[in-house]
């Protein structure tokens, strides 16, 4: 039966026939047996059943049997290469298959890579110039290194069909071990300048429970060792520059080796723009229409006012939902949102400043009628009407008639006033003092004309907000 499947008669008696009269024959045989036999019928079935009549280098079939069987004699899974004769050398290498996903909430970013390692196992040195790929489910009678990522949260190996193994070694010795993994992995972030923000991300390798005594790793190809970055496309970031360094990692138990893979991601900023910047930008134009509507239209500009605000808001919150709330950040789009804002508030405080100025001046000038029509009525018995104004610097012309007893009131009241003066001196001047402070300080706000008020918001608003963004994006674009 042995010998038909040798020669390839596949049709009479398959792989599993063949796999099973091993079986049976190994049953009298210890553990050391077992694996000997095992790596022997592989063998012969990758050059009995699949290749009839085909020799490996310059030996045939006959000659492989002794020769596996030397190549499994004394393994021991156990022990590293080069025991007790110095360090493993472990070459690596990375393709990057996918980003799946980056979350600034998290701080971290998913990845599926495809993981290659080299190293040279003295004890599988075999005869010839072939490579053998065999079983990644072998891989529990191999020695292979105890690579982990440490910054990981969560990882887990692909199974589909089978675990996505591979496990290919040269005649040489050299054993190159393959597997396609999913890992989230950690990525300390600074948001500060989010949404113009530039992140750089890590990922690193490092040997679990061998140190430096033990292996040593390295790229294989230096930078040219990360395949599939160059060619990845992500939503919301492109990936600007990425570079390999290797390192050691310094623990309480020793030093340990560290493979580590630098790449930078700038982060597309038109998305934002166009959800978020034009949005608010536009609201602070709509809050400067009010200066053109009268303001006699109660209604109208504070329904604009009122409006602009809660809208302003509710894209306040919107903005914030997707960013971690963490107050160490304040970020570039939370900075432009309190600019738009505060403009947006500021138009509206505006017109309430507006208002109250513009009904303050109807009640002088309300005042001024009155004490016209009562001069006009009191014109021809020669009275004088005695009229209490609530302004302190608000001075009333009431005719030529009047003029002269005022003239000569406040002529007496000054020689009075010197007379006091000449035997107080010095209260006399505190006080004067005093009181022109206070009559500066109150003219200042004094507005003649509660409509030039509108007048010059129109320029100021737009000149100011044009000012300050061009100092927001000189900051965030090019400091």
């Amino acid at each position: 039966m042995w010998e038909l499947c040798k020669r390839g008669k596949s049709d009479y008696f398959t792989l599993d026939n063949c796999m099973l009269n091993r079986d049976l024959t190994a049953q009298h045989f210890n553990h050391t047996s077992v694996n000997i036999m095992f790596w022997t019928s592989l063998f012969l079935t990758v050059s009995g059943c699949m290749f009839p009549g085909h020799h490996w280098g310059e030996w045939n079939d006959s000659q492989l049997l002794p020769t596996i069987q030397k190549l499994m004699k004394g393994y021991n899974r156990y022990l590293r290469p080069n025991f007790n004769e110095g360090p493993v050398e472990i070459g690596m290498s990375l393709d990057i298959a996918s980003i799946d996903a980056i979350s600034e909430i998290n701080m971290d970013y998913t990845a599926t890579i495809f993981l290659r390692q080299r190293w040279r196992d003295s004890r599988l040195v075999f005869p010839g110039n072939e490579s053998v790929s065999v079983d990644g489910r072998l891989v529990s009678l191999l020695w292979i290194p105890d690579t982990f990522i440490p910054d990981s949260k969560r990882s887990f190996l692909h199974d589909v069909t089978v675990e996505n193994r591979l496990i290919r070694i040269f005649s040489n010795g050299t054993v190159l071990y393959a597997l396609r993994i999913t890992a989230t992995i950690a990525c300390n972030m600074d948001l500060t300048k989010y949404p113009m923000d530039r992140q750089v991300c890590t990922l690193q390798l490092e040997s679990w429970g061998y140190n430096l005594q033990d292996v040593v790793f390295y790229w294989t190809r230096g930078n040219d060792s990360v395949k599939g970055l160059d060619t990845l496309r992500l939503a919301q970031y492109s990936v600007e520059s990425y570079y390999t360094t290797v390192s050691e990692a310094v623990y309480e138990t020793g030093q340990y080796p560290k493979l580590v893979l630098h790449f930078a991601l700038r982060r597309n900023v038109l998305f934002f723009i166009l959800e978020t910047y034009v949005p608010s930008t536009l609201l602070v134009v709509l809050s400067w229409v009010s200066f053109w509507i009268s303001q006699s239209s109660v209604p109208a500009r504070t329904c604009i006012g009122v409006t602009t605000v809660l809208t302003m808001t509710t894209l306040m919150m919107g903005a914030r939902t997707s960013l971690p709330n963490a107050n160490c950040f304040i970020k570039a789009i939370d900075v432009y949102l309190g600019i738009c804002f505060t403009f947006i508030f500021g138009a509206l405080l505006e017109y309430a400043c507006a208002h109250f100025c513009t009904m303050q001046h109807q009640t002088i000038e309300d005042l001024h009628r009155d004490l016209l029509r009562e001069f006009n009525e009191s014109n021809g018995n020669g009275s004088i009407p005695m009229v209490r104004s609530s302004q302190p610097n608000q001075s009333v012309e009431i005719g030529s008639t009047a003029e002269e007893p005022l003239d000569q009131s406040v002529k007496s009241d000054a020689k009075s006033d010197t007379g006091s003066n000449d035997k107080t001196p010095g209260k006399g001047c505190g006080l004067s003092s005093v009181k022109d402070a206070s009559r500066r300080a109150a003219s200042v706000f004094v507005v003649e004309n509660p409509h030039n008020i509108d007048r010059h918001a129109r320029t100021v608003f737009p000149l100011a907000f044009l000012f300050v963004n061009i100092l927001y994006w000189l900051y965030y674009l090019f400091l």
